[in-house]
């Protein structure tokens, strides 16, 4: 339920606090401790079976993979043990050849996997060192990746799904070597199962290895000097990987009559110069994950070019034959491939190294209809996406990075846990997505309302694109900057947005601040109007009192005589928060002046909910909630206000009288509770757990 998923958002958000998801202190995927199950295992003599991604059908896939589906059938899952005599985890280092596709469509994945052999200590963290079949062997391995803005630390048992004692999906050229095929399966548990890793691009991944920030590259429209970016890159450890466009799914994966395949995922690993006859040549090398088939062109393996240049450089670029790794000219590489695309890294705390100079935040969000989904800028709730503010105070060092000599500002949007989403609905695809650069010239930290939002210029705007993120990279003057991600359309879905920077650039989340005009309610009685006291006399009865039941009985009455306001009755429920909040002698019943304040209240309520029943419907829809609450005394930030949108608003994110009153009765109930209890004035509240059970079921 909804107090469950709060609560695990608080206790997530106070790990982070602790800086549990960094990469020294990975989370615990699944809650799953390596260290102590593997103890477990060995202290009782078993080899570790996952039950948090068991050895069965729906781990391999939903749909073409799904349990009895033909691609599915004769799938055996096995332990390295019993494929091999001497199955070792990486054997003689971890290289390039040891990544060869199976049965799934995940040459991407495969690709980034190559290029990060080529970093020993990138590799190093997503595969952490120490891990054998030899002594202390458990069945039990682990892999960390970077998901959505947090290092995870994923488990996984070593049973593989194999068919005719063959390993299914990816595999080493050197059949007893399984670090590959142990890391694919980790990817997939973190995305759900195999199948969903069908398709994607190789940057995605190697984002998802380095925790760094991708840019992709249209080799048509790249400027003059792109190969010196290219090496630039390189020389920061940036992964990279390039593709040709297939012009349709059938071309997807087919071999040209140049050895190069269309719609497949390559890696780039290498971009040197050499001398030919006095002349600089510049040269692109290329890895193709299948480990074999390679480019038949000019610089291909066994070409003539390579007898026209000295021994040196023959040495210094080290090619090798048929081993799925070729070179080829830069200006060939730009004509058959279509683009390239660039994972820069991040300056963590584990890389210190000075090559890697950009400075990045990370923010997180959601967007939920009724409340913080806007949709784009079309839509009259544009103003209600998630804002946020980033300070530009320096320009950057190196003209280079940034052609007008300002401030280079890299975003990137990316929308979480879609692939995960595929099993729920295999036609579930990604939102497309956009954010939009504002100037700001504001010193608060508040949301900005429609006008506000309105009035303000906009510099800078990304395409809409229905794809995992969407990187764009500007160079502005220095100031400040609000930025707005938005979906298309209104509809739910969590981001997280990042920043890189050459300079520190301050980034925080534009909000409301939590308050609330809640004094003590002032009656007379004396000041009151008669005909009010035989009204009350007529509900109350002969203990002149009235009780939940007839105060939810008098509003009913009240609410059924408006035409124009909708309800469906007011709650016992409603009733007991009402009397609650007004009752001063503990009697659970309201006397005269308590029911007379109600009254008051109701009026107010009632003139507040007019007011922005700008449809006249006879509900409030939720978006003219957040307004309503400002005019009613309370303020609440994005996240209190998504918990009152999902506990009031119906399935089309109406709100009707009677909710909308105990909304507001609730709120003051709490704002009363937590100011009595606040007795320093610090924010904070500190309660023993019958104080809190108490206070809870009220």
């Amino acid at each position: 339920g909804l107090s469950s998923f709060y609560t695990g958002k608080v206790a997530h958000q106070k790990e982070i606090a602790q800086g549990v998801g960094t990469l020294r202190h990975a989370t615990k995927f699944e809650g799953q401790d390596y260290e102590a199950l593997r103890k477990q295992c060995l202290e009782a003599g078993t080899l570790f079976e996952d039950d948090k991604f068991p050895a069965w059908g729906r781990s391999l896939g939903y749909a073409k993979f799904g349990p009895n589906s033909p691609k599915s059938r004769g799938v055996v899952w096995k332990r390295p043990t019993e494929l091999c005599a001497k199955p070792t985890f990486i054997q003689g280092g971890a290289t390039r050849t040891d990544i060869c596709q199976g049965a799934l469509g995940d040459c991407w994945l495969l690709a980034a996997i190559a290029a990060l052999t080529l970093e020993p200590k990138i590799l190093a963290r997503v595969v952490p060192p120490g891990q054998s079949f030899d002594e202390g062997y458990a069945g039990i391995f682990h892999f960390q990746f970077w998901q959505f803005g947090e290092w995870v630390d994923v488990v996984v048992d070593d049973r593989l799904p194999t068919r005719n004692g063959q390993l299914l999906f990816v595999h080493s050229a050197t059949r007893s070597e399984f670090w590959s095929a142990l890391l694919e399966k980790a990817y997939a548990k973190v995305n759900g199962c195999y199948e969903t890793l069908s398709g994607g691009h190789t940057i995605e991944a190697c984002e998802d290895f380095t925790g760094g920030i991708a840019e992709m590259n249209d080799l048509e429209s790249v400027p003059e000097n792109f190969f010196k970016y290219v090496q630039r890159a390189l020389k920061r450890d940036s992964l990279m990987g390039c593709s040709i466009n297939a012009m349709s799914r059938a071309q997807s994966e087919s071999v040209m009559a140049t050895r190069l395949v269309t719609g497949h995922a390559y890696s780039v690993t290498g971009a040197e110069v050499v001398q030919v006859d006095g002349k600089d040549v510049e040269l692109i090398r290329i890895r193709n994950p299948w480990g074999k088939i390679e480019w038949n062109g000019a610089w291909s393996d066994r070409s003539k070019e390579w007898s026209t240049i000295s021994d040196e450089d023959r040495a210094k670029l080290k090619h090798a034959s048929e081993d799925g790794e070729f070179w080829m000219s830069y200006s060939d590489f730009k004509q058959y491939f279509s683009r390239l695309d660039i994972c820069n890294l991040t300056p963590d705390e584990l890389d210190t190294d000075e090559k890697c100079h950009w400075n990045n935040d990370q923010c997180h969000g959601v967007w939920k209809e009724g409340s913080t989904a806007g949709g784009c800028c079309n839509y009259p709730t544009y103003y209600t996406n998630p804002q946020f503010k980033v300070c530009l105070t320096e320009e950057d060092d190196d003209p280079l990075e940034a052609l007008t000599g300002g401030c280079t500002l890299v975003v990137g949007l990316m929308q979480k846990d879609a692939r995960r989403a595929r099993m729920q609905s295999a036609t579930q695809r990604y939102a497309p997505i956009c954010f939009t650069v504002y100037e700001y010239h504001d010193q608060t930290n508040v949301h900005l309302s429609r006008e506000e939002l309105q009035r303000l210029r906009r510099v800078e705007m990304s395409a809409f694109i229905n794809t995992r993120e969407v990187v764009e990279r500007f160079s502005l003057p220095r100031g400040e900057y609000l930025i707005v991600p938005c979906t298309f359309m209104p509809r739910n879905g969590s981001f997280v947005l990042r920043i890189f920077t050459e300079k520190e650039a301050p980034t925080s989340g534009m909000d409301d601040d939590i308050d609330a005009n809640v004094g003590e309610d002032d009656d007379v009685e004396g000041g009151m109007d008669p005909r009010f006291k035989q009204v009350f006399e007529q509900i109350a009865g002969n203990d002149s009192e009235v009780s939940v039941y007839e105060l939810i009985r008098f509003l009913n009455q009240i609410v059924s005589e408006k035409q124009d306001v909708k309800t469906d009755g007011f709650s016992v429920e409603t009733g007991r928060h009402i009397v609650s909040l007004l009752d001063q002698d503990g009697s659970a019943k309201l006397g005269l002046t308590e029911f007379h304040i109600l009254w008051t209240k109701i009026q107010k309520y009632m003139e507040v909910f007019m007011n922005h029943d700008s449809d006249r419907t006879g509900t409030m829809s939720s978006h003219e909630l957040r307004e309503a609450l400002t005019e009613a005394g309370f303020k609440v930030n994005n996240t209190v206000f998504e918990v009152l949108v999902d506990h009031y608003a119906d399935v089309r994110c109406g709100i009707d009288f009677d909710g909308f009153v105990d909304c507001l009765v609730r709120l003051e109930m709490l704002f009363k509770m937590f100011k009595t209890l606040d007795t320093d004035g610090s924010g904070k509240i500190e309660m023993n757990i019958q104080q809190w059970l108490c206070l809870s079921l009220v």
